[in-house]
């Protein structure tokens, strides 16, 4: 979904902060060369500005991209990943990712000390880098639809974390893959979700996800588990806030840790 944005030329002129604007408009003894001089120089300087994405007009450009990203809550893994290690420990050696641009969240957990990380990535990677091609190649991630069972013996992983996927689901799929996503974790099921309100997929990427996201309440997934027979991992949801509390963490993205199926 794109932004139509304000032009920021517009913007500084008629604030009275165009770098330039005092030089044309000043009753200096300037002559009318001179005076011509600074405003082709105003007009270089401020092309320049715009291709090269530096400066007033590229951090504006950076700033909308990073907000209308389509994995905010997979950003959000990575961010996290300090307060997880406090809050599951021994837990943390062995975890699955599941959601997309899992090459990048695979890369920043096999950085920690004593983990093993594999990653499910369940949408087209036909841009992904050169590394996370490699992790396909060895089998590290996994390029599958989630739709469907996950090719993993039950309780193959110590933790598992989900993100930016169930919000692309409908009831009628959740109901099949959240539950064998319990399957395969031996210790916990952590799940990074979207808010209400919050919107995740561009226009000219529904095809790509299959349908909008859709941004459910904390209620809803509440009620959700507890439909599921999924039981809160107290335990580490204290120990989580904890660690969080103390770095002045707040997740962009609702975070819900689960026991797995007994």
């Amino acid at each position: 979904m794109s932004r139509r944005q304000v032009s920021s030329t517009r913007r500084f002129v008629d604030a009275g902060n165009f770098p330039f604007a005092g030089a044309l408009h000043s009753k200096s003894r300037s002559s009318p060369l001179l005076s011509l001089a600074l405003l082709l120089l105003g007009a270089f300087l401020l092309i320049a500005f715009a291709r090269s994405g530096s400066g007033f007009f590229g951090g504006s450009n950076n700033v909308v991209n990073k907000v209308e990203g389509d994995f905010t809550c997979t950003s959000e893994v990575q961010r996290a990943i300090p307060l997880l290690k406090k809050a599951y420990g021994d837990s943390m050696h062995k975890v699955l990712h599941v959601g997309p641009d899992t090459c990048s969240v695979v890369s920043s957990l096999l950085k920690e000390e004593e983990t093993e990380a594999w990653g499910v990535e369940p949408y087209d990677i036909e841009d992904a880098t050169a590394n996370c091609k490699s992790f396909v190649r060895k089998g590290i991630v996994r390029v599958a639809d989630i739709k469907f069972p996950l090719p993993y013996r039950p309780k193959s992983f110590s933790l598992v974390i989900v993100s930016d996927a169930l919000d692309y689901l409908s009831p009628k799929y959740l109901n099949k893959t959240l539950p064998d996503l319990a399957r395969v974790a031996a210790d916990g099921l952590v799940i990074f979700a979207g808010n209400p309100g919050q919107q995740r997929a561009k226009v000219a990427e529904l095809s790509k996800f299959g349908r909008p996201a859709k941004m459910r309440s904390s209620s809803w997934w509440i009620r959700y588990f507890v439909q599921t027979s999924l039981e809160e991992n107290e335990a580490a949801f204290k120990k989580f806030e904890q660690a969080a509390s103390k770095k002045s963490y707040k997740p962009a993205c609702q975070v819900f840790h689960l026991k797995p199926y007994q």
